[in-house]
């Protein structure tokens, strides 16, 4: 699946429409056959496991960046994805800047938004005006007039854009994506232990599904075992 890589420029090759139909194939096979997820293949683990915000719901993270088109074709998936979102799972979202300057300013929208209040009403409406109506939105003017234009306050935005809040939100988050070893995105991790792969082969949009697919599948071995590592009740304590 493509994606947009840490290295600027990086681009995967375009598949064969032979190859995609193959992958998508084998993704269905495999669909069919209930077959769990594979260590290096589906997913790899953290070692150690990273800290969650919090430590009674399963984490799911996203790592993307405005700036990148195949967040943009994601949005809407993990957006329906999100509208079913089990009561034991919390969902974040972490922007990335990967040291490229238009994405960096990207990052400092995000979190001035959040900020403002501005967030909810414009989130979809960004990614929609840079890769849909090929807006240049890559510096703090151009957003905040685009921000002001949209029903938001520009001068609000332009000042939490240069806050000190923001400046520290968008630090840690190069941080945290560093951390998690994330070198392309749309990338999604699991409660702090897994980092989501998509295999190799598969055309964009299989390779998006795919990605929600084996979060959910994630999502469950943590939900079990959490559970097989509850106590039963009334169960006798283990001797020292």
């Amino acid at each position: 699946m493509p994606s947009c890589n840490r290295t600027p420029n990086a681009m995967t090759p375009v598949r064969t429409l032979a190859l995609a139909l193959g992958a998508l194939s084998a993704l269905l096979l495999s669909s069919a056959s209930g077959a769990a997820p594979e260590e290096g293949k589906n997913f790899v683990t953290l070692a150690p496991p990273r800290p969650t915000s919090q430590r009674n719901k399963i984490e799911v993270v996203e790592f993307f960046s405005y700036g990148c088109p195949h967040c943009a074709h994601f949005y809407p998936m993990i957006s329906d994805w999100l509208a079913k979102l089990p009561h034991d799972v919390v969902f974040r979202r972490v922007p990335v800047g990967f040291g490229r300057d238009p994405w960096i300013n990207l990052q400092r929208a995000y979190y001035a938004l959040e900020s403002t209040g501005d967030f909810a009403r414009l989130d979809g409406p960004l990614f929609r005006a840079i890769h849909e109506e090929r807006k240049p939105l890559f510096d703090e003017s151009s957003i905040a007039d685009w921000v002001g234009s949209n029903g938001g306050n520009a001068d609000k935005f332009s000042a939490a854009y240069v806050s000190f809040g923001v400046n520290n939100q968008t630090f840690q988050a190069d941080r945290m994506a560093e951390d998690f070893q994330i070198s392309g995105i749309p990338a999604l991790a699991v409660d702090g232990h897994y980092v989501v792969l998509v295999p190799g082969g598969l055309s964009e949009t299989e390779g998006l599904r795919q990605l929600l697919v084996t979060t959910d599948e994630l999502i469950a071995r943590v939900r079990s075992e959490r559970a097989a590592a509850k106590p039963t009740p009334g169960a006798a304590p283990k001797a020292r």
